[in-house]
């Protein structure tokens, strides 16, 4: 079950997600729904229907999960989907 705690080891398509941090400022505060993953890109489908990929390194986006917001540094998920359940180990 995906929640606040394992989110980088799980799916990410589906959620809502905000950036909050990019060093491109025109990106910061772009919110929609996670549409499609890469290795490198999310893809958000903005609430006019079109589609942004946003690059993960240098980002920090914010996704909500069971009614909480948690927020992932772009840089430590930019695995290939598959991949991330791997190499996201659960810290204690």
């Amino acid at each position: 079950m995906r929640n606040a705690q394992n989110l980088p080891r799980h799916e990410l398509i589906g959620l809502p997600a905000v950036v909050v941090h990019s060093s491109d400022r025109k990106q910061m505060g772009m919110k929609g729904k996670i549409v499609d993953e890469t290795k490198n890109m999310l893809v958000f489908e903005r609430d006019d229907g079109k589609e942004m990929k946003i690059a993960k390194i240098g980002r920090r986006f914010a996704f909500e999960v069971e009614g909480k917001t948690v927020e992932l540094d772009g840089n430590k998920i930019a695995f290939d989907p598959v991949e991330r359940v791997k190499k996201c180990v659960k810290k204690s």
